[in-house]
C-alpha cells in the first residue's frame, strides 16, 4: 500500500524554500515574494495539487502573523478589502476548472508589471490623492480570485495597499487578517473540488514546522527595518514575482 505522502526529493527541495519565503512573505518583510511560492513548488507539481498542499500551511502562517500583528490592523482598509476579496474567492470556485491556472497566472503577471512600470515611469507626487475606494474593491475582488487560484493574491491586493504608504507593521497587520479570512474561505471550496486529499494534506503536515519559522523571523525583522526599504523590498518582490507569473503564463 502506498503511503499517501509526496516523495519526490525534487518537490521538497523547492517546497521548504517557498514555505520559508511565503512565511516571510506573510509577515510583509518580503511582502510580494509570496506570489513566487505556489509556481516555485509548481516546479514539481501541477498547480492544483501545489495550491493544495500550500492551503494548511497557509492557515499556519496566518494564524501566526494575526496572533503577533492583531492590534496593529487598520478596520477601514479590511472592511473595504474583505468583502470585495471574498467575493472573488467564490468567483474563483466557480471559474476554477473553466480558466486554467497558466491563463491566470500570465494575466496576472502582466498586470503586475504594468503597475511596476507606473510606479517607475510616472511616479506619483508626495501630495498625490491616495487610490480610490472603488479601484480597492475591484483590486479586491482580482486579489480574492487570484489567491483562490494559485495563491498569488499578493499583486493585486499590494497594487492597492503599497501606494497608501501605511506605517509597515500596519500594512503587515492589516495584509495578515486580510489574507488569513481569505483562506480560511477557500477550505471548503477546495474539499468541494477534490483537492484536500491524503496524500496533499499528509504532505502540508510534514511541511507545518517550517510555516511559522518564516513568519515570525519576517515579523522580527519588520519591526526593525526603515520603511524606504520595506517599500524598496515590497516593489521588488512585486516584480520578480510579476516575471515569474507572466514567464508561466506563456510557457
Amino acid at each position: 500500500m502506498d503511503f499517501p505522502l509526496v516523495t519526490d526529493p525534487w518537490f521538497y527541495a523547492v517546497a521548504v524554500p517557498a514555505v520559508l519565503m511565503m512565511g516571510m512573505a506573510k509577515s510583509g518583510f518580503l511582502m510580494g515574494f509570496g506570489s513566487l511560492a505556489t509556481p516555485l513548488m509548481a516546479l514539481a507539481l501541477p498547480v492544483p495539487q501545489a495550491a493544495a498542499i500550500m492551503l494548511p500551511l497557509l492557515l499556519v502562517m496566518d494564524a501566526t502573523g494575526v496572533a503577533s500583528l492583531w492590534r496593529e490592523r487598520d478596520d477601514g482598509l479590511i472592511r473595504l478589502l474583505l468583502p470585495a476579496a471574498l467575493l472573488g474567492t467564490l468567483l474563483g470556485t466557480f471559474l476554477f476548472g473553466v480558466l486554467s491556472g497558466k491563463a491566470v497566472a500570465g494575466v496576472v503577471g502582466a498586470l503586475t508589471l504594468l503597475f511596476i512600470a507606473q510606479r517607475v515611469l510616472f511616479p506619483p507626487r508626495k501630495d498625490a490623492s491616495p487610490p480610490s475606494r472603488a479601484k480597492g474593491f475591484l483590486l479586491g475582488i482580482a486579489a480574492g480570485f487570484t489567491s483562490f487560484v494559485a495563491h498569488a493574491g499578493g499583486p493585486p491586493m499590494s497594487a492597492y495597499v503599497l501606494p497608501l504608504r501605511l506605517d509597515p507593521v500596519r500594512l503587515t497587520a492589516t495584509m495578515a487578517v486580510l489574507f488569513g479570512a481569505i483562506n480560511l474561505s477557500k477550505w471548503i471550496p477546495y474539499a468541494w473540488l477534490g483537492l484536500l486529499d491524503a496524500r496533499n494534506l499528509m504532505t502540508s503536515l510534514l511541511l507545518v514546522p517550517l510555516a511559522p519559522l518564516g513568519v515570525w523571523a519576517g515579523v522580527w525583522l519588520t519591526r526593525r527595518i526603515e520603511p524606504t526599504w520595506f517599500y524598496r523590498i515590497a516593489y521588488t518582490g512585486m516584480a520578480l514575482a510579476g516575471m515569474k507569473l507572466l514567464w508561466d503564463g506563456l510557457h
